[in-house]
């Protein structure tokens, strides 16, 4: 990568709202783990893979908000999609971001990936997924989003596989991969 990913800020005041965003996003399904913290720990990950200079994210099947809304209040000098097609989901996810006073730089939409590729090719900086889908997808979907130079960070499953992200795959996608720190694998796009 071309700069260092960014360090890890220390916890900020606003970490008490983002628990109470997080907590009545789990109260209602869409957040599975039992703690919260280790969910906002795992996320912050997310947060010190991503280099400096990145200033555009999109974040893949947010879900819950996870990574997203922990980068969101993280690093607030980024402009954030929250990418979710469940509409029940992406309702919760906007009342979060309300909620954590994020609505200048985050949006939320409540759509398929294809409709943010057809209307944003190739102009984010970076793109992360927790648990959009399988490498194929994801790689596709993030190749298509990201500007030459973008970063994707994703989120790995306990067990190293060294088939899960074949050659092939990434070459298509033209992406090559950074490695894999703390549950996290980062890869740039060519």
């Amino acid at each position: 990568m071309a700069d260092e990913p960014s360090v890890l800020p220390p916890a900020a005041p606003s970490d008490a709202a983002l628990l109470a965003a997080l907590s009545a996003i789990q109260a209602r399904g869409a957040i599975g783990e039992a703690s919260l913290e280790h969910a906002i720990a795992h996320a912050d990950r997310f947060v010190v893979a991503l280099p400096s200079s990145v200033r555009t994210l999109a974040d893949l099947g947010s879900g819950g908000g996870l990574p997203g809304l922990v980068i969101a209040v993280r690093r607030p000098e980024l402009s954030i999609t929250l990418v979710e097609r469940r509409h029940s989901r992406a309702d919760l996810l906007s009342r979060a971001v309300h909620a954590l006073q994020l609505t200048d730089r985050v949006t939320v939409l409540a759509d398929d990936v294809r409709v943010l590729a057809e209307r944003s090719p190739r102009s984010f900086d970076a793109v992360t997924a927790r648990s959009f889908a399988a490498p194929p997808i994801t790689a596709r979907w993030a190749g298509r989003l990201l500007r030459t130079g973008g970063v994707l960070v994703v989120s790995e499953p306990p067990q190293e596989s060294a088939d899960r992200w074949p050659a092939p795959l990434l070459v298509s996608a033209g992406l090559v991969d950074q490695g894999r720190d703390q549950g996290v694998r980062t890869f740039v796009r060519r």
